[in-house]
Order: C-alpha cells, then structure tokens, then sequence
C-alpha cells in the first residue's frame, strides 16, 4: 500500500520542481524528502525523477501518480474531516426510537433543533412501546428512546443505559361535555366509582396505574373498551362508552370532550430519554441537548406539564 505521508512529498516536489523547495513547504529536511522519494521509488519499482548536479526532472510516471495522488489525498482529508466530525458528534447518524405522543410533542421541535445545530448528523427514527425500545435499545439497534413510566408503575432501566430525565406529566380526566361531572372543578376519584372507564390494553403501564389508583380508594375501575390509540380514546368518551384518564401530552383539545383533573391524584407520567453512552457514538450528546430544550419549551406551552421532578 502507498504511502500517503510519501504521496504528499511527491506533489510537492512536483509542484516545486526541487527536493529543497519541497523540503521547505513541508516542513521537512532536504535528506528527509530524498529518503521519502526513495522510498516511494522502492514501492512502485520504477525510478520517478532523473537526477542531474543542480535539478531533478519528474518522470512521465512521477507525473502520473502526482496528478492521481491529488485527488487520493483530497479525498483523504475528507475522510480525516468526517472521522473528526464522527467523533465530536457533528457527523454521523443517529437511530432514534419514541413513543407516539412523544413523537407528536416532543420530536418535531428536538429534531429540528438537532439539524439546525448539527446539520451533518442523519436521524433514522422508529416508533415503539417502552417495552420494545427498552429492548431494541439494549441490543445496540438503537442509540437514543423516548420512554415512559408511571409513579405506580415504576420501572428499573437496564444497568447499561443511562437515563436522562426530560418532563413530568399530570393525569387528566377526560369526560363527555354533557357529563355530570363536566365543570372547571376538580374532581374527586371516590366520586367516580360507579362509572364505566375508557383505558389501554390489559398488561399496559397506564392500564395497570389505573387499576392501581382505583385500588387504592378501595374499588376495580369497570373498564367498558380499551384501546392504545389516545385519539380513539378521545372518540370513545366523546360519545359517552366512558370516562378516561390519560396523561397530559395524549390529551388534544376536541369538540364534546371536556378535561379536568382529579384533586385526590398526585400521580404522574415521567417521561425520560434512555441512551447508551456517548462514547457509543458522540451523536447522542446533541440529540440530548436537542430534546431538553424542546422539553423546556414544551413545559412552558402546555398545562399539564412540568420539568422534571418540580410538580
């Protein structure tokens, strides 16, 4: 394999038509430059200058592999500057993974942020439940995910990955607009034992804080249709199937649902960006930055949610 350090003397001897004038834009020594064209020499088998007393004259083959090395050595400095922009986390991809509603809230404005600050980072982004990211993340087929928890539910994050809290999010209570219930008040949880809830499937996080809540007043949730879609959710109290309680990012304002929270609940989402280390790949120190400034943003643009634990 050719030398590049011999590659770089050649154009510059060529260039200069002297070892000296070569020596003295490199850098180097007069001997050193010989040494290196020699040396070159040796590599390709064939002589590259026709030495005389005072000058040197570049073979047709010198000019050859001149001409050639300086694109080889253009684009090896391209290379040297993508390693640099890959290990400083200015270049690179980065795979993402989130949940629906932190896609919807959180990702549009991190993601543009991220691109704007590091424009040659490529993102590669899929959705998923925690469960699944959590998994996929520890595999290394991912490098960053949104994930959830809820205070009833907690979870333990793989010892490998490390955890970057981002938002707190209350619990709202969705009722039909034409429900008793539906005022600007709050509402007591004991007072709603006898109504037929709306939740997420069987085995979920926020299906089981349900239960778990309710349980904790004494009484089973009669849960009439569940569902994982918080839009479907929304349609299903709207037209009376039950009530809900869902956190604050999955609620959207909508027509015939009226929101109000609970005043015996302190329980909340906590939403956290899981990662591997950065020395994995330095990426994740901007898409980290990134998220915690749309997380802020967020916090001061919708009610319901705080930074992390200040609610």
């Amino acid at each position: 394999m050719l030398n590049p350090v011999h590659l770089t003397t050649l154009v510059a001897v060529v260039g200069t038509g002297s070892f000296a004038d070569a020596a003295r834009q490199l850098g180097y020594t007069g001997s050193a430059v010989s040494q290196q064209i020699a040396a070159l020499e040796r590599a390709v088998k064939m002589p590259l200058f026709e030495r005389s007393a005072h000058s040197i004259q570049p073979t047709p083959a010198a000019e050859f592999l001149a001409a050639r090395a300086r694109d080889s050595l253009a684009s090896l400095r391209t290379l040297e500057d993508d390693i640099k922009g890959v290990a400083d986390g200015t270049t690179g991809r980065i795979r993402i993974g989130s949940f629906p509603t932190a896609s919807e809230h959180l990702l549009p404005e991190a993601l543009a942020h991220l691109l704007v600050e590091r424009p040659g980072v490529e993102i590669l982004l899929d959705e998923g439940e925690t469960d699944d990211l959590v998994e996929r993340l520890r595999d290394g087929e991912m490098d960053l995910a949104l994930v959830y928890h809820y205070d009833l539910v907690p979870r333990r994050w793989p010892r490998t990955l490390q955890a970057t809290p981002l938002l707190d999010e209350d619990l709202v209570l969705l009722l039909p607009e034409r429900h008793a219930r539906a005022t600007d008040r709050p509402v007591l949880l004991e007072d709603l034992r006898e109504e037929r809830w709306v939740s997420t499937r069987v085995g979920t996080a926020g299906a089981t804080c349900l239960l778990r809540l309710c349980s904790e007043h004494d009484f089973d949730p009669t849960v009439a249709v569940r569902s994982n879609d918080y839009d479907v959710i929304r349609g299903f109290v709207r037209t009376g199937l039950g009530i809900a309680l869902v956190p604050a990012l999955s609620h959207i304002s909508s027509r015939g649902v009226d929101v109000t929270h609970l005043a015996d609940v302190t329980v909340r989402r906590h939403v956290t960006a899981l990662h591997r280390s950065p020395r994995h790949n330095p990426a994740v120190t901007g898409a980290l930055d990134a998220l915690e400034h749309a997380a802020d943003h967020l916090v001061d643009l919708l009610p319901g949610v705080s930074a992390p634990g200040t609610g």
